[in-house]
């Protein structure tokens, strides 16, 4: 069994209040559940207008397919025009 853990911290720079920074965290974060089946969290920096650090997980049962995914989602979150990655990690279990 593998469990895979990714994170990005994102700047948001079109975010001017809470609310802005709330409904492009939630539609990053609902996109990437429904398109990829993973756990997802905003992990990191609640209260900040401009920053925000998204969490995903999953298990699997084979490294490689973990990989894949991860990479996937990798891409889906770097080309989302809404926020700018600022750091990415990753971690398997």
């Amino acid at each position: 069994m593998v469990v895979a853990v990714m994170s990005w911290e994102l700047s948001l720079p079109g975010c001017a209040s809470l609310k802005d920074k709330r409904m492009v965290v939630k539609s990053l974060k609902d996109r990437l559940h429904h398109r990829f089946k993973v756990s997802v969290a905003e992990t990191r920096h609640h209260e900040m207008w401009g920053l925000s650090e998204v969490t995903v997980s999953l298990v699997t049962t084979d490294r490689r397919h973990a990989d894949a995914v991860l990479a996937q989602i990798d891409r889906f979150v770097s080309n989302d025009g809404r926020a700018i990655v600022v750091n990415t990690t990753s971690t398997f279990y």
